[in-house]
């Protein structure tokens, strides 16, 4: 398993503009803009199941991006790799929006989860190499913290460009962020040298190392899969409920802002109780909380309905920010740390790409109050899973 250097004087403020800037001006486009997607995916005429297939499109980027990406950060490093990112996350938002069709706004969310996909993997990367390991947990719930925060000030980014400029310019607002993220990036500094140069000298191929570690992947990875396909079916569903129950765009996005926030606040207090009392005691919270979130969403016919059942959401979701993350740190081996991490990666945007496209097909045949329960009961036993084998690896840590 991948360890850093027992550093006990080591600050996290040493690292902040570095590890976290550019993740909070990406997380703010990506906050602007996703909410954005199904409402203007109907703008162009699509269904609601369609425009559900349309932010599903997002996950299905990430999930094709995820071993190219760890194969590419084996040979070019984090540093560059978020730079790639960085510049194509500001084309993609750039043509979606001024997408005409919805064939064409699908594919920029397609390739837009293909860049989220690559600077994630590389950030994840750079803070493993960065911070000690018994500081890995708070600095990566802080990083999956950082998102949060942009995706507090995203969507009221959204929401003041929108009411101003219309719906398009939530899309401008995520070209602009993106750009503002790269020059951050091109100050970070290039770390991993060494790790990558033991990846030369043993040339093995990413799908070798991937059958190297197939339990783990099997076992944890699934819980990954879990956790990220309940993350990526609320960010589908819930702007689809607020639609149906009578909600503006703008009105959508202000949820969207305040359910962030919750998320912000519960961040660095979740990695503190990962680091000191193991990681299953807020992964199973994470994806307890997800799955009574979808149970109770058909029961609200009202802004202050969506409102209570997003916050509930917010609180699951904000307990796991940064436990994909740990726990893809905590099983990586030194050698081929990249490669491995694309496999992880893969577990979890298999649940990302494969939750919203299993809801839309729900929702066409049954409706979307149907969907939100049948989602559910499945993370209802979802998280029966991850209890246990989340709890099995904290036996082994200690």
């Amino acid at each position: 398993m991948t360890t850093s250097p027992p550093r006990e004087d080591f600050r996290l403020r040493s690292v902040a503009v570095a590890a976290y800037g550019p993740t909070i001006l990406e997380g703010i486009g990506y906050g602007a803009a996703i909410p954005i997607v199904p409402l203007l995916a109907r703008q162009l005429g699509a269904t609601v199941g369609q425009a559900a297939l349309v932010a599903g499109l997002l996950g299905v980027g990430q999930l094709c991006a995820s071993l190219p990406a760890g194969a590419m950060i084996a040979r070019i490093g984090e540093r560059r790799a978020m730079v790639i990112a960085s510049v194509g996350g500001a084309l993609t938002a750039a043509i979606a929006s001024s997408a005409l069709s919805v064939l064409v706004l699908g594919a920029a969310a397609f390739v837009t989860g293909m860049t989220w996909s690559v600077f994630l993997l590389a950030r994840q990367g750079f803070m493993i190499d960065a911070v000690p390991e018994h500081l890995r947990a708070r600095a990566l719930s802080t990083l999956g913290g950082s998102h949060r925060i942009g995706m507090v000030i995203g969507p009221l980014v959204g929401t003041a460009v929108i009411h101003q400029w219309g719906i398009r310019a939530a899309f401008v607002a995520s070209v602009l962020a993106s750009l503002a993220a790269l020059l951050l990036v091109l100050r970070v500094d290039d770390l991993g040298h060494e790790a990558r140069e033991l990846g030369r000298a043993d040339p093995a191929s990413t799908w070798t190392l991937l059958r190297r570690h197939t339990r783990v992947l099997a076992s944890l990875g699934t819980s990954a899969m879990t956790i990220n396909g309940l993350r990526a079916v609320r960010l589908s569903v819930l702007p689809l409920w607020g639609e149906h129950i009578g909600l503006s765009a703008s009105q959508v996005s202000m949820v969207f802002a305040i359910g962030a926030l919750v998320e912000v606040a519960i961040f660095y207090p979740a990695g503190w109780v990962m680091d000191r009392r193991g990681r299953a005691m807020v992964a199973v919270p994470c994806a307890g909380l997800l799955a009574l979130g979808f149970l109770v969403l058909p029961l609200t016919a009202s802004l202050a309905g969506l409102l209570a059942v997003t916050f509930l959401m917010a609180v699951g979701n904000g307990l796991g920010s940064g436990i994909v993350m740990t726990l893809g740190a905590d099983t990586a081996p030194v050698v081929h740390r990249a490669k491995y991490l694309g496999g992880w990666r893969l577990c979890g945007d298999i649940g990302a790409s494969g939750g919203p496209l299993v809801v839309s097909a729900i929702i066409a045949a049954t409706g979307l109050a149907s969907a939100s329960l049948a989602v559910g009961g499945l993370a209802l036993a979802g998280t029966a899973w991850i209890a246990h084998w989340v709890s099995a690896l904290d036996r082994r840590r200690r």
